[in-house]
C-alpha cells in the first residue's frame, strides 16, 4: 500500500490520515474473537478499570508476551499497516515500541483526556518526537461512544511538557495541561471527531493532540493500536525502565508478511 504525495502532504500538515475500510469484516472478527480471548487474561498486560472491566490489553503484538496473539502479530506486519507507517516517519526500518488494545465498554468505558503520546515516551528513552501509531477500529466508533478527537496541526508545535492524572480512571496518565491545550485549541483548527464502522483506521503523529470521552452508548468501543518507532530512533537506557509491555525494547525492522496474514493465522489455529 503506497501513500500519494497528497496524503503525505496532508499527515505531514494534520498529524494523521483517516483510511476507511483497511480491514475486512472477517479479518475484523478474528481480531475481536483474540481480543474477547486476551481480555480474561489476568497479568500486568491487562488492565482493568475501577468496575472491573476491561480498559486495556498490551503487547499483543510480541510473540515472548503472555498476550501474545498470532493475528495481532500479523497486523503489526500487514502491508497496509506497516509501508504507511514506513513512508510517512521516512525509513523502511521500523520495530513496534509497543501495541495496545483499548476497550471502553458500553457506559463504563472511561474518558481518555487530552494527551500527546510522546508526552509518556520520552521518559522511555526515546531521543526524537518521530513515531506514529496505526489505530484500527475493531468496533464502530461514534461521537456518544467515546470516539478519539485529533487537534489537526498540533503536532507541528512539538512536545509540550505534560502533568500527571492519576484521578480519571484506574490508570494514571501524562496529560496536556488545561491551559496549554485552551491555547493550541485556539490556534489549531476545530477537533476532528474519528468516526466510522469497524475496519476504519487512523495513522498519527505521536506529537498529535487527542483524546476521547466517556462511552455513553449501549455499544462497546474497542480500538487496536500499534505504535511505530524507527530503528535509528530506538528507546536508550533509563533509569527506573518501564517494563516490556509498554517499552518494547526488540528493536528489530519488523518484516512484512502477506496480506492476507491475519486470515490464515486463524485459520491455522482452527
Amino acid at each position: 500500500m503506497e501513500l500519494t504525495a497528497s496524503q503525505k502532504e496532508n499527515f505531514d500538515r494534520d498529524g494523521f490520515l483517516l483510511f476507511p475500510e483497511l480491514l475486512s469484516a472477517a479479518e475484523i472478527a478474528v481480531l475481536k474473537a483474540e481480543l474477547a480471548r486476551l481480555s480474561k487474561l489476568q497479568g500486568d498486560e491487562v488492565v482493568r478499570e475501577r468496575t472491573g472491566t476491561t480498559r486495556m490489553v498490551f503487547r499483543t503484538h510480541d510473540a515472548d508476551s503472555p498476550t501474545a496473539s498470532a493475528p495481532f502479530h500479523a497486523l503489526a506486519r500487514l502491508p497496509r499497516i506497516l509501508r504507511p507507517a514506513q513512508q510517512v516517519l521516512r525509513s523502511d526500518e521500523l520495530y513496534v515500541h509497543h501495541s495496545k488494545c483499548n476497550v471502553k465498554e458500553a457506559i463504563d468505558g472511561t474518558a481518555y483526556k487530552w494527551h500527546q503520546d510522546y508526552g509518556y515516551w520520552i521518559y522511555d528513552g526515546i531521543p526524537e518526537g518521530n513515531m506514529a501509531t496505526m489505530m484500527v477500529m475493531l468496533e464502530g466508533a461514534t461521537e456518544i461512544g467515546g470516539c478519539l478527537y485529533f487537534l489537526p496541526g498540533s503536532h507541528k508545535n512539538g512536545r509540550v511538557e505534560p502533568e500527571w492524572d492519576d484521578k480519571t480512571s484506574s490508570y494514571g496518565t501524562w496529560i496536556v495541561p488545561r491551559a496549554t491545550m485552551q491555547q493550541a485549541m485556539a490556534k489549531c483548527p476545530e477537533p476532528v471527531a474519528v468516526t466510522g464502522p469497524p475496519g476504519t483506521a487512523a495513522l498519527f503523529h505521536c506529537n498529535l493532540m487527542h483524546g476521547s470521552g466517556h462511552n455513553l452508548s449501549k455499544h462497546p468501543r474497542w480500538h487496536a493500536y500499534t505504535a511505530f518507532n524507527t530503528a535509528a530512533n530506538h528507546a536508550r537506557d533509563v533509569q527506573k525502565p518501564r517494563p516490556e509491555w509498554v517499552r518494547g525494547s526488540n528493536f528489530t525492522p519488523l518484516r512484512m508478511v502477506a496480506d492476507d496474514a491475519i486470515l490464515a493465522k486463524a485459520q491455522a489455529a482452527e
